[in-house]
């Protein structure tokens, strides 16, 4: 006797059950794959937030977090919000490979935004790279070759306030390689450089993710987090504690200049007419900025700035005395 199902002569009612059961199971399937993604972004959700995003209750989405308990992941609880913790397994995986840095996803925005029409394909790009990338959220890294390690240990470092000892970090302040021993809190806003106290200086500092030979997390935990301070970083990637204010008129070769070289500079322009546009921001230093300007000063003009100006005729004066010497 042949006890095999034939399925294509089963009761209708059964396949429609049989149906209706995979759809479920794809469903609860989609959303834990969502609830990962939230709980691995660096974003605050309570249950209630996630529950709203997935459309499930709060407690249903605690028994997913519950799931993922038993699969070995590390769950984490600060002030009502839940994450992923970046010790669970996988991480160390997920870390290794490339993310974007809000200047890389604005790039990536205007690429998109450049395609014809509203295609599908246009819609569909637009609407997976913005919900994997908040270009608020300024804590993820481009990770390159050999880099995985650090970054890991970095975050793990932030996490846990623990110092860490930067073995072999190439300075080109100093011009020196040598060991320091830092407290690190903040990656910067372009996303290559992190901010430190450093103790024996007494100074919080900029380092250079890629300048680091090597992270080694201490056992010892921040001693000065009182004195820990970002400053503020410009689009022109300096840092430092004051604010200074910019307003330029630039041609289009020098609009199209700045965008290729600074894409966050897109935020702070507007067009003024057919053949100009204005950059009114904020910079930390007037280094950056007058780098750009003198390389292009037939295409710009400063506006209602005039300790910009007087820094641009100093920078002058002092090139042609280097060239007429």
């Amino acid at each position: 006797m042949n006890n095999e199902v034939d399925v294509s002569m089963a009761h209708p009612l059964f396949l429609l059950l049989l149906r209706k059961r995979i759809v479920m199971e794809l469903v609860k399937f989609e959303r834990q794959l969502r609830l990962m993604m939230m709980l691995t972004q660096n974003r605050s959700h309570t249950l209630e937030d996630l529950g709203k995003m997935l459309g499930m209750s709060p407690r249903s989405v605690y028994r997913y977090l519950e799931a993922f308990k038993m699969a070995g992941f590390v769950v984490r609880k600060t002030d009502k919000c839940y994450y992923l913790d970046k010790s669970s397994p996988y991480f160390k995986d997920i870390t290794s490979l490339v993310h974007f840095t809000e200047e890389e996803a604005y790039v990536l925005k205007r690429a998109i935004e450049s395609l014809d029409g509203g295609s599908a394909l246009k819609q569909n790009l637009k609407k997976k790279l913005y919900n994997l990338y908040d270009y608020k959220i300024l804590s993820e890294i481009v990770v390159r070759s050999g880099m995985a390690d650090n970054v890991h240990f970095l975050y793990e470092a932030i996490k846990e306030k623990r110092q860490v000892l930067f073995k072999s970090y190439k300075s080109s302040n100093s011009h020196t390689v040598k060991d320091r021993i830092v407290e690190p809190f903040a990656f910067t806003s372009n996303n290559n450089e992190i901010w430190c106290y450093e103790p024996l200086s007494g100074k919080n500092k900029l380092f250079k993710v890629s300048r680091i030979g090597k992270v080694v997390v201490l056992d010892a935990v921040w001693d000065w987090e009182s004195k820990h301070e970002c400053y503020f970083t410009d689009i022109f990637h300096n840092s430092s504690n004051q604010c200074l204010p910019v307003k330029l008129r630039l041609g289009m070769n020098a609009v199209n200049l700045l965008l290729e070289e600074y894409p966050l500079a897109e935020k702070y322009l507007f067009k003024e007419d057919k053949e100009h546009w204005i950059l009114q921001t904020e910079v930390s230093r007037y280094e950056g900025i007058a780098r750009f300007v003198l390389g292009l000063m037939e295409d710009i003009e400063v506006l209602e700035t005039p300790e910009f100006n007087n820094y641009l005729r100093k920078r002058l004066v002092f090139a042609v005395k280097k060239i007429t010497r």
